[in-house]
C-alpha cells in the first residue's frame, strides 16, 4: 500500500508532541518513562491502522500506553497523570472507552484476546473487529502467555499480536534478512501462493508433502520466529519499531491476514531522551526528575524498608551459606539485585513468573537450604497456588518476604498491597508475622532465617512511619510487645507499620491508652491478649491491610472462640473496596487513616 508522505510527516510531528508531553508530566509526577517513550510510534501506527472504539487495544501491564492516553482525548487532562482524582497510570475504562480493560499486572493480554477473539466470533463481528494486543518482551517470560498462544495455534482467531522487543534479544546478524523477509511473507502473493502449495502438494502423496514441509522449515530457519510458527501462528518480523512507513504497512497486511500473526518490533528504551535510551531498571519506572540532567527530584533521606531487608538479608547470607533467594523481575525493587551481585550462585531473578519462583524455592527447602523470595505483595497473589500446594502442604520452611504491603501510591488499584494477610492466613502450617521499625526488622529477619516452616513477613514501600518507638525486643514465635501500658481502658493494637501510626494517632488524643505491637497474626499471643481483655474494654486494630480476614477478624476469631464477649474491637484496616491511585498521603486521607483523623474517630467512638 502507498502512504502519503504528508501523512508520514504529520504522524511523525504527533509523535515529536507526544514525547515531549510525556516527559515533561513524567519528570513532573513521576511514572512509567523508558518502556512508553520507546513504543510512541508504534502505538500512532495502531491508531493509524485501526479503530480503538471497536478494535479491542488491549496493552500487557498497560504501563507503556502513556502515548494511547494522549491519542484518545486525554491530551489536556495528562497533567493529572497518577496524580490522586486524575488520570491513572494504566489504562482503565472507567477512564475511557478506548480503554478495553484494567492492566496493571503482567502477561494477561493474549488471554484477554483470545477471549475477545471467540466473543467476536460469536457476535458474528469477525469482518469488522479484531483484537489488537501489545505485548513487551519482558512479558514473554510468564506461562500465561503460552498458555494464551496454545489455545490461539489450535483455533486459529484472526488477532494481531505486537510483540514490542525492546531488549534486542533477538539477534542482530538475523535482523536484516529477516526484516527483508517479512513484508513479503505477509503479502497476498505470499499468502496465497502458501495456499495453493498446500492444496498442490496434498495430491500428491506424502512424499511432496515431506519436501514441501522441509523446504517451508528451512525457510522460517532464516527468521527467528519459527516458535510462533510451530504453534500455529504466522509470525512477521522483526522490524524497526520507529520506521512509520514499516509499521503503518506491516500492521495493514497483519489485520487483513484473517488469522493470528504475531509481529516482531524492536524498539529503543528511552527513545528521544537520550539519558533514558536503551538503560535496563533505572529508567522504567522513576520518580519526579530533572528534566535537563536526569537527576531525581527526590530528597528524601529516609532509609526505606526494602533497603533494611537487603541489608538483613546480605548480614544473613555472609554467615549462612544456606540461604537463598529469588525475585520474580524485580531485582532493584525488592533489592535483591545486591544478593545477586555478591552471591550469584544463590541469588536468581527467575523473570515474570511468580509461579515458579514459588515452586523452585520449595525444591531448594526440601533440599536443605533456606530460601527467601522476595515479591512484591500485589504479585504474590499470582503465586497463590504455589504456596499452599507446593509449600505450606509440604510445611516446607520458605520465608516469603512482601515488600509493597500496604498503600503504594501512584500505581493505584493494581498495585495496592491489602491482601496478603487475608489470603496468607487462612493457609495451614503458615505463620505471619511483620516488623515496626528498622531494629525490630533485623531481628524479624534473624528469626525468619531459623525459622523450620513457611512463614512470611511484609514491610511496607518507602520507609518505616517516622516516629520514635520504644526499643524492640527479639522475636520469639506468637509473642508480641507491649509497648505501652496504663489504666486506660483503651488499647491500641499495631500490626507492622500499623505500629507506628498506632503511636502517631495517639500523640493526638488527651487521653492516654496502651499500645500493643500484636508482631505475629498467625499464631496470635492468645496469652496477651487474654491478659489485655482483662484490663482494657475497648480496642483499636492499626495496620495496613483489608479488613475482611485481616487482623482485626483474626482478633475476633480468637475473642469469640474463647466467649470474650465484654472486649468492642474496632479496625482501621481498609473497607471492602479497591483503593484508587494517588500520592499515598492523599489516598490514607481520603481513606480517613491520618493520625489526626484516626484520633478523631477514636475521641468518637469512646465518648
Amino acid at each position: 500500500m502507498n502512504i502519503q508522505l504528508s501523512r508520514i510527516k504529520e504522524l511523525e510531528e504527533i509523535c515529536k508532541d507526544i514525547r515531549e508531553e510525556i516527559l515533561r508530566v513524567v519528570s513532573k509526577n513521576g511514572g512509567h518513562l523508558s518502556s512508553t517513550l520507546g513504543a510512541t510510534e508504534l502505538i500512532v501506527a495502531m491508531h493509524e491502522v485501526f479503530d480503538s472504539k471497536k478494535d479491542p487495544f488491549i496493552f500487557d501491564v498497560s504501563h507503556q500506553a502513556y502515548a494511547h492516553k494522549l491519542l484518545t482525548g486525554r491530551f489536556k487532562e495528562f497533567d493529572t497523570l497518577r496524580e490522586f482524582g486524575g488520570l491513572c497510570g494504566y489504562t482503565k475504562p472507567s477512564e475511557s472507552e478506548h480503554d478495553y480493560f484494567v492492566a496493571g499486572h503482567s502477561s494477561t493480554s493474549i488471554s484477554l484476546g483470545v477471549g475477545a477473539a471467540k466473543a467476536i466470533a460469536l457476535k458474528g463481528e469477525q469482518d469488522s473487529r479484531v483484537p489488537v494486543i501489545m505485548i513487551g518482551d519482558g512479558a514473554m517470560t510468564a506461562g500465561m502467555v503460552y498458555e494464551a498462544l496454545n489455545e490461539l495455534g489450535e483455533r486459529k482467531y484472526p488477532m494481531v499480536i505486537i510483540l514490542n522487543d525492546n531488549e534486542m534479544s533477538i539477534s542482530k546478524p538475523i535482523g536484516a534478512i529477516s526484516r527483508m523477509l517479512s513484508s513479503a511473507m505477509a503479502s497476498p502473493f505470499y499468502q496465497n501462493f502458501k495456499k495453493h502449495t498446500e492444496n498442490f502438494v496434498d495430491n500428491f502423496g506424502e512424499g511432496a508433502r515431506y519436501m514441501a514441509k522441509r523446504m517451508e522449515e528451512s525457510l522460517k530457519l532464516i527468521t527467528p520466529g519459527i516458535m510462533f510458527e510451530e504453534m500455529g501462528i504466522d509470525y512477521i518480523g522483526p522490524i524497526d519499531g520507529h520506521n512509520l512507513v514499516s509499521l503503518i504497512e506491516i500492521l495493514h497486511k497483519s489485520k487483513d491476514l484473517k488469522k493470528p500473526v504475531i509481529v516482531h518490533v524492536q524498539t529503543l528504551k528511552g527513545k528521544g531522551y537520550e539519558i533514558a535510551e536503551g538503560k535496563d531498571e533505572k529508567w522504567h519506572g522513576v520518580g519526579p526528575f530533572d528534566l535537563d540532567s536526569g537527576a531525581s527530584a527526590n530528597k528524601s533521606s529516609d532509609k526505606s524498608a526494602t533497603q533494611i531487608y537487603t541489608e538483613a538479608l546480605l548480614h544473613l547470607a555472609k554467615n549462612n551459606p544456606k540461604i537463598v533467594g529469588a525475585t520474580a523481575a524485580m531485582p532493584s525493587g525488592t533489592g535483591l539485585n545486591e544478593l545477586m551481585e555478591a552471591y550469584p550462585d544463590r541469588f536468581w531473578d527467575v523473570a515474570i513468573a511468580e509461579q515458579h519462583a514459588v515452586t523452585s524455592m520449595a525444591a531448594l527447602a526440601k533440599e536443605g537450604f533456606k530460601p527467601f523470595c522476595t515479591i512484591y505483595s500485589t504479585f504474590l497473589q499470582r503465586g497463590y497456588d504455589q504456596i499452599i500446594h507446593d509449600t505450606c502442604l509440604m510445611n516446607l520452611p520458605v520465608v516469603f518476604a512482601l515488600d509493597r504491603a500496604g498503600i503504594v501510591g501512584e500505581d493505584g488499584e493494581t498495585h495496592q498491597g491489602a491482601f496478603d494477610i487475608s489470603f496468607l492466613r487462612a493457609i495451614p502450617n503458615m505463620t505471619l508475622f511483620a516488623p515496626r521499625d528498622e531494629k525490630s526488622f533485623h531481628q524479624a529477619m534473624a528469626f525468619a532465617s531459623e525459622y523450620p516452616y513457611p512463614c512470611s513477613l511484609r514491610y511496607p514501600r518507602g520507609s518505616f512511619t517516622q516516629t520514635t518507638l520504644p526499643e524492640s525486643l527479639p522475636f520469639e514465635l506468637a509473642k508480641s510487645q507491649l509497648l505501652r501500658s496504663n489504666n486506660s481502658d483503651i488499647l491500641f493494637i499495631g500490626y507492622g507499620n500499623g505500629v507506628g501510626r498506632a503511636y502517631e494517632s495517639a500523640e493526638h488524643l488527651d487521653f492516654e491508652v496502651s499500645i500493643l505491637d500484636l508482631r505475629f497474626v498467625k499464631p496470635l499471643d492468645e496469652e496477651m491478649l487474654q491478659e489485655m481483655s482483662k484490663k482494657h474494654k475497648k480496642w483499636f486494630v492499626f495496620s495496613d491491610s483489608a479488613k475482611m480476614g485481616g487482623v482485626g477478624s483474626a482478633i475476633l476469631e480468637f475473642l469469640s472462640r474463647e466467649k470474650i464477649l465484654h472486649v468492642e474491637v474496632v479496625s482501621f484496616e481498609y473497607e471492602d473496596k479497591f483503593i484508587t491511585h494517588g500520592n499515598t498521603k492523599l489516598v490514607e486521607e481520603s481513606l480517613g487513616l491520618l493520625p489526626a483523623q484516626l484520633a478523631k474517630k477514636v475521641t468518637l467512638l469512646v465518648g
